[in-house]
């Protein structure tokens, strides 16, 4: 068996996609199980390549019928507690950053800076097991009950500082819809109400708020089958990744170079006004980097985004 530990959220593993898919091409005659929450088994079947999915609720002590792995491997951070838990289950052999304070004193360094993907990809090639940053598609998932061709808006973050403001999501949907898009808004049940805020002061009709409706495997499809995706720094913006779903993803406070898509995909734009000098943040509401971007940024960048969409398909044509 190789056991991999991701036990983060959705575009935590989506950016783990390249890493486990060249630990499925290296090891082709082993089971490859994935230590991750269990509530995101709908996305682990659509990585491909998986065969085990390990549930586990955070770092703790997993499963203990999950001994003796031939190789564990930490997609999770740095340790010294994610290396712990590995170490746990006596693999033959555990590939992580070096940790001196776990007792792994093998491995590459951590670099703070690094993009999440390119990460995971250095710590496997520092091992001897090619991995290929550009491997992030997604299988699709059946379109089920999922509009197609729709403007997907998913105005809500689990981090409040990441989070646009509503208003400005409204007036993005309002000039949408004139523009003749079919805009839905996402988001989990929580982030219901913000949703219906955005529709209501946006003139859209109850049926065009999806948030709190769809399970993970509806937020999958509706994304993959999806005209646009307009979004802040989450998870929904690796699923728009994964499906070549074109996208706008609004960043702020961290920076695109660490989470952001590949910066060779013009359908996938980035908004970031975090070079600038900006006053200190009191902590509250959304922070200053994102606060910047305007609407109008927003629906340039939607141009360019669907540009960059003919442009690819005439290519390909």
């Amino acid at each position: 068996m190789i056991l991999a530990l991701r036990a983060l959220g959705v575009g935590d593993l989506a950016t783990a996609v390249p890493a486990l898919r060249a630990l499925r091409t290296a090891h082709p005659d082993q089971e490859l199980a994935l230590a991750a929450p269990a509530w995101l088994a709908p996305l682990v079947g659509l990585v491909g390549g998986v065969d085990r999915l390990v549930p586990t609720d955070g770092l703790g002590r997993l499963d203990p019928t999950v001994r003796r792995p031939h190789i564990a491997v930490n997609l999770h951070g740095r340790g010294p507690e994610s290396h712990r838990v590995l170490a746990d289950t006596r693999p033959g052999r555990l590939l992580a950053f070096a940790n001196p304070a776990a007792g792994h004193h093998d491995g590459p360094d951590w670099a703070d800076d690094e993009h999440e993907v390119h990460r995971w990809c250095r710590l496997l090639r520092w091992y001897g097991t090619a991995a290929d940053p550009a491997d992030l598609g997604l299988r699709r998932p059946p379109t089920g009950d999922a509009p197609t061709g729709a403007t997907v808006l998913h105005p809500g973050t689990k981090v409040m500082a990441k989070r646009w403001p509503a208003e400005r999501f409204a007036a993005l949907a309002r000039e949408l819809t004139r523009r003749g898009h079919r805009v839905v808004l996402t988001g989990s049940a929580d982030e219901r109400a913000l949703a219906e805020r955005v529709a209501y002061d946006a003139g859209l009709p109850g049926t065009a708020v999806l948030a709190g409706r769809t399970g993970l495997a509806g937020l999958a499809a509706v994304v993959a089958y999806a005209r646009l995706v307009v979004c802040g720094d989450t998870g929904v913006a690796h699923l728009a990744t994964g499906y070549g779903t074109a996208s706008v993803v609004l960043f702020g406070p961290v920076p695109p170079a660490r989470w952001g898509p590949p910066p060779d995909r013009p359908r996938h734009r980035v908004l970031w006004a975090g070079a600038r000098d900006w006053p200190r943040w009191d902590g509250v509401g959304t922070h200053p980097t994102l606060a910047a971007v305007g609407v109008d940024e927003v629906v340039a960048a939607v141009d360019e985004a669907e540009q960059a969409v003919r442009v690819s398909g005439a290519v390909a044509a």
